[in-house]
């Protein structure tokens, strides 16, 4: 063999090598968090909800959904024509002083895609917060739109009770969760998703699992349903060893429902009928696609869970920050006003940082993304 090609060959090698040790390094980073083992694993395997080592939802649901083979439908999500994904204009956004806002006054203010901050029932709430910008294990991924980023950890109060639906990036966040880390007093997601709060430094106790259908009731007058989504779970190639939820708040004046991720299913008519209605239904509505119809809802399901689930106002979310799916940036907003006319509920569309006051059931809000190119 030429002197050459063996030199080439060796380089390439060593090359290879190099790429594969700084992957397995860069992999070991803690924002990829720890799956659960020990006594949080067997914890997990005695839920009804986690058969053959993985959890399962309520009912059948494949990940890809048509005749296509994955693969297809993979091929056909990367490759195929793309319009709008992303404004050109930033998004506009009111930025409301968290701080200063009045305690005793029922309050929610979106933040942008699946992150929520409530005053309930006098109690700080924060939900799936994700203040980078992007939400991805490398930064030149699914990057914010413009202007959908004016809140960090320093604009939020401190923290009674901080809901995490489930692990994956664009809900759990580890440069946010670790700012936030002081101002925290109380975590509460689903099994297995506290491992990765314990790996990141929060103490055992701050942190508080359920599984489906149960309750947490961690001081007088302030109850925490940890309630099914329909959807899956895992950071990187590891696939549901962690559970994906939705959230009832239930204070004595309020009932709110936060759907998480999900798919459309009769898990919602359960919830409904279970907790009686609700004041405010947070329910996902956007980054959908035909081919994974059984994780994700179109709009028009979102306009039906909300009726099934006997809301009085409906705050749709998951769109206008990120763009995970193929439609167009603005297309979930359009389709959800339009699903909600003559509905039995209150459609709301504040812009980021817009309060919604519960008590002011006569509040509107504008339809702000119809300026924005």
């Amino acid at each position: 063999m030429k002197d050459w090609l063996r030199k080439m060959l060796f380089f390439s090698l060593l090359g290879l090598i190099v790429l594969l040790l700084g992957i397995g390094l860069y992999l070991q980073h803690p924002k990829f968090g720890r799956l659960p083992d020990g006594s949080n694993l067997e914890r997990i395997k005695s839920s009804p909800h986690y058969l053959d080592n993985r959890f399962q939802n309520l009912i059948p649901t494949p990940q890809f959904t048509g005749e296509q083979s994955s693969a297809s439908s993979l091929w056909e999500f990367l490759f195929t024509k793309k319009e709008r994904l992303r404004p050109t204009d930033p998004i506009p956004s009111i930025k409301t002083d968290l701080m200063a806002l009045d305690k005793g006054k029922d309050t929610v203010i979106w933040l942008g895609h699946s992150s929520y901050y409530m005053q309930l029932g006098g109690k700080g709430i924060l939900i799936d917060p994700v203040f980078s910008s992007y939400a991805a294990p490398v930064s030149f991924a699914n990057k914010a739109f413009e202007g959908t980023n004016p809140y960090t950890a320093d604009d939020i109060p401190e923290i009674d009770y901080l809901l995490i639906s489930h692990d994956h990036w664009d809900h759990l966040d580890y440069p946010t969760v670790t700012a936030l880390k002081a101002k925290v007093k109380n975590v509460i997601c689903p099994l297995g998703v506290g491992s990765y709060f314990e790996q990141w430094g929060f103490e055992k106790q701050r942190i508080h699992e359920g599984d489906w259908f149960s309750s947490l009731e961690l001081e007088k007058d302030f109850t925490a349903h940890v309630l099914p989504a329909r959807h899956f779970s895992g950071r990187l190639l590891t696939r549901d060893k962690t559970l994906w939820a939705g959230f009832a708040l239930v204070t004595p004046q309020r009932r709110i429902f936060y759907s998480g991720d999900s798919g459309y299913g009769p898990h919602f008519k359960q919830i409904g009928e279970m907790l009686n209605g609700f004041d405010l239904a947070i329910l996902e509505n956007g980054q959908y696609d035909k081919s994974w119809a059984n994780i994700h809802m179109m709009p028009e399901e979102v306009a039906m869970a909300a009726e099934e689930l006997k809301t009085k106002a409906l705050l749709p979310g998951h769109s206008g920050k990120f763009a995970i799916s193929n439609h167009p940036w603005d297309d979930p907003l359009k389709r959800i006003t339009l699903a909600s006319q003559n509905k039995n509920y209150r459609l709301l569309t504040p812009m980021i940082g817009e309060p919604v006051y519960l008590d002011k059931e006569q509040q509107g809000f504008s339809q702000w993304w119809e300026g924005v190119n």
